[in-house]
């Protein structure tokens, strides 16, 4: 992410823009209440990326996706209104949501023709978010890491993220999973 990108991101959401290690569950016993939040196909979160190692596909080449998101959200003490997690908190994910996925081209870190996804964006074609990875799995994990800091800040800990869905269309998804396993 560029310099410009992390401050543009700062002040659109105010979410820190690199990830880091997820939390792990609560380790007591007793039930788990989960709800979910999901931001369908309809969102408009069509983004563009490749799968640079695929070279046996056609992923190898720029395509795009409307993504779609589902989180699971979890906690074994509902708050004061007897929910596990308020939907309205969630006006910062969704903001964050816009800003790396609506209209945007997702490439690697480590993508062997990052520099010309870089002039793209420098010649106003492209606007360019660099992930550590692509692909619906790796998105999964890098939207988990981020919303699930997030959620812990936001509940103080009440609430934890369970896992994130991220659906390419409606044959092909991938989920990453709290590694705690709740």
């Amino acid at each position: 992410m560029s310099v410009r990108q992390d401050e543009e991101l700062r002040m659109v959401t105010g979410l820190l823009p690199q990830p880091s290690s997820p939390p792990l569950a609560p380790a007591a016993a007793g039930p788990i209440y989960r709800s979910t939040k999901t931001y369908g196909h309809s969102e408009g979160l069509s983004c563009c990326f490749r799968q640079w190692r695929a070279t046996h596909s056609h992923c190898s080449l720029l395509h795009g996706y409307a993504l779609s998101f589902a989180f699971v959200f979890a906690t074994r003490e509902l708050d004061e209104c007897n929910w596990c997690f308020d939907f309205g908190g969630l006006k910062e994910v969704k903001a964050w949501l816009h800003h790396m996925f609506d209209h945007t081209t997702l490439a690697a870190a480590d993508d062997p023709h990052l520099t010309a996804f870089e002039s793209l964006q420098r010649a106003g074609l492209a606007e360019l978010r660099v992930l550590p990875a692509v692909g619906c799995e790796a998105v999964a994990r890098y939207a988990f890491d981020h919303v699930s800091d997030y959620v812990v800040k936001k509940t103080a800990a009440r609430v934890w993220l369970e896992s994130v869905q991220v659906c390419e269309h409606s044959g092909n998804s991938a989920i990453y999973c709290n590694p705690a396993g709740a």
